[in-house]
Protein backbone atom coordinates (compact mmCIF):
# COMPACT_ATOMS: atom_id res chain seq x y z
CA UNK A 1 0.00 0.00 0.00
CA UNK A 2 1.35 3.46 -0.56
CA UNK A 3 0.47 6.20 1.60
CA UNK A 4 0.72 10.07 0.99
CA UNK A 5 1.79 11.68 4.58
CA UNK A 6 0.82 15.04 5.00
CA UNK A 7 0.64 17.56 8.16
CA UNK A 8 0.04 21.04 9.36
CA UNK A 9 -2.53 22.39 6.88
CA UNK A 10 -3.53 24.70 9.54
CA UNK A 11 -6.65 25.86 7.45
CA UNK A 12 -5.58 26.32 4.06
CA UNK A 13 -7.39 25.25 1.40
CA UNK A 14 -5.02 25.64 -1.18
CA UNK A 15 -2.48 23.36 0.17
CA UNK A 16 -5.77 20.68 1.04
CA UNK A 17 -6.56 20.82 -2.86
CA UNK A 18 -2.73 20.01 -3.11
CA UNK A 19 -2.99 17.21 -0.86
CA UNK A 20 -5.91 15.90 -2.92
CA UNK A 21 -4.16 16.32 -5.71
CA UNK A 22 -1.07 15.13 -4.60
CA UNK A 23 -2.67 11.81 -3.40
CA UNK A 24 -3.38 11.30 -7.12
CA UNK A 25 -0.57 12.44 -8.50
CA UNK A 26 1.74 9.88 -6.62
CA UNK A 27 -1.06 7.07 -7.24
CA UNK A 28 -1.67 6.58 -3.42
CA UNK A 29 -4.07 4.58 -2.02
CA UNK A 30 -4.64 6.54 1.25
CA UNK A 31 -3.78 10.23 2.63
CA UNK A 32 -2.39 9.98 5.95
CA UNK A 33 -2.58 13.76 7.76
CA UNK A 34 -0.72 13.87 10.95
CA UNK A 35 -2.58 16.81 12.42
CA UNK A 36 -3.28 20.55 12.61
CA UNK A 37 -5.81 19.75 9.77
CA UNK A 38 -8.32 23.68 10.32
CA UNK A 39 -6.78 25.80 13.36
CA UNK A 40 -3.61 27.97 12.75
CA UNK A 41 -2.47 27.99 15.91
CA UNK A 42 -1.47 31.73 18.26
CA UNK A 43 2.03 31.52 17.01
CA UNK A 44 1.85 30.83 13.30
CA UNK A 45 0.73 33.44 10.64
CA UNK A 46 -2.36 33.18 8.40
CA UNK A 47 -1.41 30.50 5.51
CA UNK A 48 -2.80 31.12 2.35
CA UNK A 49 -6.19 31.01 1.73
CA UNK A 50 -6.96 30.35 5.30
CA UNK A 51 -10.78 28.80 5.28
CA UNK A 52 -11.10 26.06 7.80
CA UNK A 53 -14.89 24.96 6.82
CA UNK A 54 -13.45 24.75 2.95
CA UNK A 55 -11.12 22.75 3.89
CA UNK A 56 -13.32 20.36 6.10
CA UNK A 57 -15.18 20.02 2.69
CA UNK A 58 -12.79 18.91 1.23
CA UNK A 59 -11.43 16.63 3.35
CA UNK A 60 -14.77 14.84 3.99
CA UNK A 61 -14.83 14.48 0.10
CA UNK A 62 -11.74 11.89 0.52
CA UNK A 63 -13.17 10.26 3.66
CA UNK A 64 -12.70 6.76 2.00
CA UNK A 65 -9.38 6.96 1.80
CA UNK A 66 -8.19 9.83 4.47
CA UNK A 67 -7.28 8.47 8.02
CA UNK A 68 -6.43 11.61 10.21
CA UNK A 69 -4.03 11.90 13.70
CA UNK A 70 -5.34 14.44 16.25
CA UNK A 71 -2.75 17.20 16.86
CA UNK A 72 -1.81 20.30 19.34
CA UNK A 73 -4.05 22.81 17.67
CA UNK A 74 -6.74 20.43 16.60
CA UNK A 75 -10.08 20.44 19.14
CA UNK A 76 -12.93 18.39 20.26
CA UNK A 77 -15.32 20.90 18.07
CA UNK A 78 -13.08 20.54 15.00
CA UNK A 79 -14.97 17.28 14.93
CA UNK A 80 -18.53 19.08 14.46
CA UNK A 81 -17.43 19.94 10.66
CA UNK A 82 -15.53 16.48 10.10
CA UNK A 83 -16.90 13.16 8.96
CA UNK A 84 -13.78 11.22 9.84
CA UNK A 85 -12.08 10.62 13.47
CA UNK A 86 -8.95 11.91 15.19
CA UNK A 87 -7.10 9.27 15.99
CA UNK A 88 -4.18 9.82 18.70
CA UNK A 89 -1.82 7.88 17.29
CA UNK A 90 -1.52 5.01 14.20
CA UNK A 91 0.82 2.35 13.79
CA UNK A 92 0.66 1.02 10.49
CA UNK A 93 3.38 -1.84 8.61
CA UNK A 94 5.17 -1.19 5.50
CA UNK A 95 7.51 -3.32 3.58
CA UNK A 96 7.75 -5.35 6.83
CA UNK A 97 8.72 -2.88 9.16
CA UNK A 98 6.97 -1.29 11.93
CA UNK A 99 5.74 2.37 11.45
CA UNK A 100 4.31 4.39 14.28
CA UNK A 101 2.55 7.71 12.63
CA UNK A 102 1.69 10.68 15.54
CA UNK A 103 1.28 14.67 15.45
CA UNK A 104 5.02 14.86 17.09
CA UNK A 105 4.39 17.23 19.73
CA UNK A 106 4.64 14.16 22.56
CA UNK A 107 6.19 11.89 20.55
CA UNK A 108 9.55 12.56 18.00
CA UNK A 109 12.91 12.14 17.94
CA UNK A 110 13.97 13.70 20.92
CA UNK A 111 10.98 12.02 23.06
CA UNK A 112 10.46 9.00 21.31
CA UNK A 113 8.00 6.27 21.72
CA UNK A 114 8.87 3.28 24.40
CA UNK A 115 7.43 0.81 22.46
CA UNK A 116 10.15 -0.24 19.76
CA UNK A 117 8.93 0.69 16.19
CA UNK A 118 11.46 0.63 12.84
CA UNK A 119 10.01 4.36 11.67
CA UNK A 120 8.23 7.29 13.62
CA UNK A 121 6.93 9.62 11.50
CA UNK A 122 5.37 12.51 12.67
CA UNK A 123 4.98 16.71 11.96
CA UNK A 124 4.47 19.72 14.48
CA UNK A 125 7.83 20.93 14.33
CA UNK A 126 7.14 22.45 10.49
CA UNK A 127 10.35 21.11 9.26
CA UNK A 128 11.08 18.40 6.84
CA UNK A 129 13.72 16.30 6.97
CA UNK A 130 14.54 11.95 7.37
CA UNK A 131 17.50 10.39 9.51
CA UNK A 132 18.57 7.43 11.35
CA UNK A 133 18.91 7.43 14.78
CA UNK A 134 20.34 4.17 15.86
CA UNK A 135 17.74 1.22 14.20
CA UNK A 136 15.16 3.71 14.16
CA UNK A 137 14.23 6.01 11.15
CA UNK A 138 12.91 9.32 12.08
CA UNK A 139 11.17 11.22 9.72
CA UNK A 140 9.04 14.60 10.00
CA UNK A 141 6.79 15.44 6.94
CA UNK A 142 7.09 19.00 7.15
CA UNK A 143 4.44 21.50 6.80
CA UNK A 144 2.25 21.86 3.35
CA UNK A 145 1.12 25.35 4.27
CA UNK A 146 3.54 26.92 6.47
CA UNK A 147 7.33 25.32 6.51
CA UNK A 148 10.03 26.76 9.15
CA UNK A 149 13.82 27.24 9.63
CA UNK A 150 14.12 27.70 5.72
CA UNK A 151 12.54 24.34 4.61
CA UNK A 152 10.44 23.69 1.53
CA UNK A 153 6.15 22.64 1.69
CA UNK A 154 6.53 19.37 1.65
CA UNK A 155 5.16 15.67 2.12
CA UNK A 156 5.78 12.10 2.56
CA UNK A 157 5.60 9.23 0.58
CA UNK A 158 5.64 5.47 2.16
CA UNK A 159 5.57 2.59 0.19
CA UNK A 160 7.12 -0.77 0.66
CA UNK A 161 9.36 0.10 3.36
CA UNK A 162 10.88 3.31 1.82
CA UNK A 163 10.10 6.87 3.29
CA UNK A 164 10.20 9.61 0.84
CA UNK A 165 10.09 13.43 1.81
CA UNK A 166 9.31 15.79 -1.39
CA UNK A 167 8.78 19.27 -1.67
CA UNK A 168 5.30 20.24 -2.93
CA UNK A 169 6.07 20.26 -6.58
CA UNK A 170 6.98 16.48 -6.45
CA UNK A 171 10.52 16.86 -5.99
CA UNK A 172 12.71 14.37 -3.82
CA UNK A 173 14.28 16.11 -1.05
CA UNK A 174 15.78 12.73 0.48
CA UNK A 175 14.76 9.16 0.78
CA UNK A 176 15.45 5.90 2.97
CA UNK A 177 14.67 2.67 3.06
CA UNK A 178 13.70 1.89 6.47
Amino acid sequence: MKFLIASDIHGSKYYAEKIVELKKKEKADKIIVLGDIYNHGPRNPLPKDYAPLEVAEILNGEIKDLIIIKGNCDSQVDTMISKFDFLENLVIVSGEKSVFLTHGHIYNKDCPPKTNFDAVIYGHFHTGFIERIGQTVFANAGSTSLPKNGTPNSYIVLSDGVITLKDIGGKVIKEIKI
